[in-house]
């Protein structure tokens, strides 16, 4: 089974299509939770009326799925808390034009 650290390199493949940048960087992820049997991934959209999330959801499922080859990857989508700009890597702040 894969470790927490690669399941995080694995979501950074995940790109947020509106905003161009992958969904570790943009501070999406929550949680990762790495289990004898499954690998659990919590995380937020941008905003809760995102059209995207769907695409999202199914994009993390068959990424960490191809990168790791664990067989089940639940998500959890969550709105609490409520994403920021904030949780942003400074490399995305950077990226947008973003003070960090």
């Amino acid at each position: 089974m894969a470790s927490k650290g690669e399941v995080l390199e694995a979501l950074k493949k995940v790109i947020d299509p509106e905003i161009g940048l992958n969904i570790v960087d943009l501070g999406l992820v929550y949680n990762v939770e790495v289990k004898d049997d499954a690998i659990d991934v919590e995380f937020t959209l941008t905003s809760p009326g995102c059209p995207l999330g769907d695409m999202i959801t199914n994009d993390i499922k068959q990424v960490v799925s191809d990168e790791t080859g664990a067989d089940t990857v639940n998500t959890n989508l969550v709105w609490d808390p409520p994403w920021s700009v904030e949780f942003m890597s400074e490399e995305a702040k950077l990226d947008l034009g973003l003070p960090i």
